[in-house]
């Protein structure tokens, strides 16, 4: 609630009359009582409930009212009390909010955009280019090799030679183009920006990503700039741009998935700053640090968090939330362990051993001596002449694909299933190990292993994933098949600690957080999550949670770790707070959740959803096949400028790839748009529509920062204006998003267009207005309407039917107005 004195005129009984009125009129009901509950007695749901909290704000009279204040306030009575007695529940408190942007904001022309595409395009193709030549002369040498000895050590030095180049290539551009990043401001689609979004995309493209977690990554940040002191564990993926502005002091830990980037794209300026973290500091998962924010000697930001420009966490206190405020819970939960300096040295340089003896040269040799011993292979991508008229070359890529295809399947299960649970045996859970050793190794080893994005994504929305999962190592002995057990997208610390109760739904994103950190020692806990729960998106769940049977947990919540254990409730926000644990209108399809027409529509959707697979196999199939027919008339052209055509061929291959799983996703679609839906998971409108969910996306990382990501959305059906800068959103239902001109789309941010509750699918259109932001990490959800020039904070989650009307400024989790926060200027 944001009460300003001389705005508000309406108080006491005419503000509980009016406010009684407006929601009257929204539940359609003639009167409201004053201690009518919204949701028990009205029998509202939060869509309503948000429709109010518009009208509220709508009205000069009346002082805004957010979601968070209807559920802590869920009556009229209550809520005017609130008000009356001036309860502010502003997402946070620093410096006047600054001037909103407006239409005279200046803004790159239509032609910067193009002649910044085209540039991208010119140095992705030059860099494609010089890839080709090095492993066609690589190659080459390799072929060379008199014997198996030979070729191995052939393939020891062009692997290693290659991985040291890559990994010293975007040090050297950094150095070249840049210098030391400072705190300043780059238009987009100027040539600043060519330099800033060609250094980023070497670093994304860089395989020291696979090094995360290792002292190795660290000394690489250090190459690149960053002040990072003794004994640093970082093991989010999310590699920092502007390393100068890093500052990192000895014995702190960063925890999977968080963003600490060091810039933003902030109403179409792309700003960098500062982020300092302090010695013996820990930043949980999942959080974002904004630029221009610091986090002081022995203070914590827990899991689920943010800090926003220019917020600061004083030494020594722990804090959490979106944006972060006081706690009293202690996230370090494992004692440390006596410090060895040589125990890092010895991990890094084994780790790099592996590297260039082990795992490049196996690679690279080994896909050689595929090539070369496999005639099928040779036959089709060999230097020769194939008459393309004919069917014989498409039928040996045929077959050639299916092979691929099935050798990742079946050796994949294998992999997932058989591996970690023999290097598991060498990890006692609730043990305390430490950090870079034996079992540090085996414990990142079974969490690559195990953690199978593709598995999760056949498997995933249907029965079939229960199966998957307790292949390799969930405890799903008590679970119930619903049709619906688990999303698309589950990750763990470990597979072999992991329990979920009887009937619990899962949405995607879950995060089963089973490891326990410090800067010299690490433990494996257990994870259980109660019976009956529905979690929504992007839930990560800590061992050691507060909660039990029949909970809803929403999107993006914060799990409690602290204070009993919560049943039959609804937990919603950073910090959480309880909600509703279900409305009335969620309860609708109950009816075919049980007796013997739960059971027709479950093995109904389980036949359905098998066909999916199937039909997504083919996809990825079709895929492999286009990719070797496509090298297949490259090799025919000429065998005289080999590096050219393996360049023309990388980049033609990403178009392909493009335009390929767009056809796809618009077959589906049968050239049209979706409509807003409200049914239950057990019919058939669901089923088709988890279908959609299955169209690969990852090649869309490629364009993140480009305006050819636009051109994607577009063809994928986006309602889109001008100028979109796209820097790695993700858009779930596109026929469902309009975007204005000049949108902003930071990294790691959503646009989600539907939500599952329990049994029940729901999805309603999203309406972005033009020269609006969305923060890094921070997602809208179905039925939004953001009028022009609004911000959305890191990290904030904005709650679906909500309205944020023109200029206003929201954050938080869930997001509300922030008045008062600064959101623009730095500390």
């Amino acid at each position: 609630m944001a009460v300003n004195a001389d705005e508000v005129i309406l108080k006491g009984d005419q503000l509980e009359t009016r406010l009684a009125t407006l929601l009257a009129d929204v539940v359609r009901a003639d009167t409201v009582p004053p201690d009518g509950h919204f949701f028990d007695d009205l029998g509202a749901n939060s869509l309503l409930m948000a429709q109010f909290c518009a009208r509220v704000r709508k009205n000069p009279e009346l002082p805004s009212v957010s979601m968070k204040d209807i559920y802590r306030h869920p009556t009229i009575k209550s809520l005017t009390t609130a008000l009356a007695d001036g309860v502010p529940a502003r997402a946070e408190t620093r410096a006047p909010a600054p001037v909103p942007a407006t239409e005279n904001t200046r803004r790159p022309s239509t032609r910067a955009y193009v002649l910044t595409g085209a540039v991208q395009a010119v140095i992705f193709l030059a860099y494609s280019m010089v890839a080709a030549l090095v492993a066609e002369r690589g190659y080459t040498w390799i072929s060379a090799g008199e014997n198996l000895l030979h070729i191995y050590e052939r393939a020891v030095v062009v692997g290693s030679a290659g991985l040291a180049g890559m990994c010293l290539l975007p040090i050297l551009v950094k150095w070249v183009l840049v210098g030391r990043w400072k705190p300043r401001e780059i238009r987009p689609w100027s040539l600043a920006y060519v330099r800033f979004w060609t250094v980023k995309v070497l670093l994304h493209a860089n395989p020291i990503i696979f090094f995360v977690g290792n002292p190795l990554y660290v000394l690489y940040l250090r190459a690149l700039g960053a002040h990072i002191g003794k004994r640093v564990t970082i093991l989010s993926r999310h590699v920092p741009v502007c390393t100068d502005l890093l500052e990192i002091g000895h014995d702190t830990v960063i925890r999977k998935e968080s963003f600490f980037l060091g810039y933003r794209v902030h109403d179409g300026t792309i700003q960098t700053g500062r982020v300092r973290l302090g010695h013996d500091v820990l930043v949980g998962e999942h959080t974002v640090l904004d630029i221009d924010t610091s986090v002081g000697d022995g203070a914590q930001l827990g899991h689920t968090s943010s800090l926003h420009r220019g917020g600061a966490v004083p030494a020594g206190q722990r804090w959490h939330g979106s944006p972060a405020e006081p706690t009293e819970v202690d996230y370090v939960r494992v004692e440390p362990r006596r410090n060895r300096p040589a125990r890092r040295v010895a991990y890094g340089f084994l780790a790099l051993l592996q590297a260039c003896f082990v795992i490049v040269p196996l690679t690279v040799g080994g896909a050689y001596m595929l090539f070369a011993e496999v005639p099928v292979l040779r036959a089709v991508l060999g230097p020769h002449h194939e008459n393309l008229l004919s069917p014989h070359p498409y039928l040996v890529a045929a077959i050639v694909s299916a092979s691929l295809l099935g050798a990742i399947v079946i050796l994949g299960l294998l992999t997932v299933t058989v591996l970690p649970r023999i290097a598991n045996l060498l990890i006692t859970p609730g043990k305390v190990y430490p950090m870079y050793g034996v079992q540090y190794s085996v414990h990142r080893a079974i969490a690559r292993l195990s953690n199978s994005r593709f598995f999760v994504w056949l498997f995933g929305d249907s029965s079939y994933i229960v199966h998957y999962l307790r292949g390799i190592g969930y405890n799903l002995s008590e679970v119930e098949q619903t049709g619906s057990n688990f999303g698309s997208a589950v990750q763990h610390d470990t597979p072999f600690l992991n329990t979920v109760g009887r009937g619990t739904m899962i949405a995607d994103g879950l995060s089963l957080m089973n490891a326990d950190y410090s800067s010299t020692s690490f433990r494996l806990r257990p994870t259980s999550i109660g019976a009956h729960n529905f979690l929504g998106n992007h839930v990560s769940y800590p061992a050691g949670g507060r909660t039990g049977d029949n909970c809803l947990l929403a999107t993006k919540v914060m799990v409690p770790l602290d204070g009993p254990v919560r049943e039959g409730v609804g937990l919603l926000g950073s910090p959480s707070f309880e909600i509703p644990r279900s409305v009335e209108r969620d309860s609708g399809f109950d009816h075919l959740r049980t007796g013997e027409e739960f059971r027709r529509r479950l093995s109904a959707k389980n036949r359905y959803n098998l066909r999916t697979m199937g039909v997504s196999l083919f996809v990825r199939w079709l895929h492999i096949f286009l990719l070797v027919v496509l090298s297949v008339v490259v090799t025919n052209l000429t065998s005289a400028y080999v590096g050219l055509l393996l360049a023309v061929f990388f980049s033609v291959s990403l178009v392909v790839t493009a335009l390929y799983h767009v056809l796809v996703e618009r077959i589906y679609l049968r050239f049209g748009r979706l409509r807003p839906q409200l049914c239950s998971i057990y019919q058939p409108y669901f089923w088709w529509h988890e279908r959609l969910w299955k169209v690969p996306d990852a090649y869309l990382a490629v364009f993140n920062g480009t305006p050819f990501k636009s051109v994607i959305w577009r063809m994928l059906g986006v309602r889109l204006g001008k100028r979109l800068f796209d820097d790695g959103c993700v858009l779930t239902e596109r026929t469902l998003i309009t975007l204005g001109d000049d949108c902003t789309l930071n990294a790691g941010s959503k646009i989600q267009c539907h939500s599952q509750e329990d049994g029940t699918f729901k999805s309603d259109y999203v309406t972005i207005g033009s020269r609006c932001t969305l923060g890094v990490g921070s997602l809208a959800h179905y039925g939004v309407t953001m009028h022009d020039d609004v911000i959305l904070a890191p990290d904030s989650f904005l709650m679906k039917g909500e309205e944020v009307p023109q200029h206003a400024r929201w954050g938080g989790n869930p997001a509300m107005e922030m008045r008062d926060v600064l959101t623009d200027q730095p500390a």
